[in-house]
């Protein structure tokens, strides 16, 4: 049984930097590139959001709020599937979750102060 495992989220000030982990465990090679993978959020009281989304061929796509200060990127030969977060602000607190074809993570929590 397949699973995505998130790691690395926490308790920053504004401003800092986080770096998000996704292990892809069980899931077979040519799942893990041959799919989009994607990175959400979502805050208390609001709809999940696409925060970043990776192709099989590895071009990157970004949601507005975190263009210029996110990166995304993986590694298909550990099956992991990063998110470079810089410049963190309070509106990025939330759970960010990894997603892929119809795996879900448990999702790590990011919270930063002002």
């Amino acid at each position: 049984q397949g699973q995505l495992v998130e790691s690395g989220g926490g308790l920053v000030q504004a401003g800092e930097s986080l770096r998000l982990s996704c292990a892809a465990r069980g899931i077979i090679l040519s799942v893990f590139s041959g799919n989009h993978i994607s990175w959400y959020r979502q805050a208390p009281g609001k709809q999940r959001e696409l925060v970043a989304q990776i192709a099989p061929g590895g071009g990157v796509t970004y949601a507005d709020s975190v263009l210029g200060r996110f990166t995304m990127s993986k590694d298909n030969r550990k099956r992991m599937v990063y998110l470079q977060m810089n410049n963190l602000q309070p509106e990025d607190t939330a759970v960010y979750l990894c997603h892929l074809t119809s795996y879900w993570g448990q999702g790590t929590q990011v919270f930063v102060s002002s």
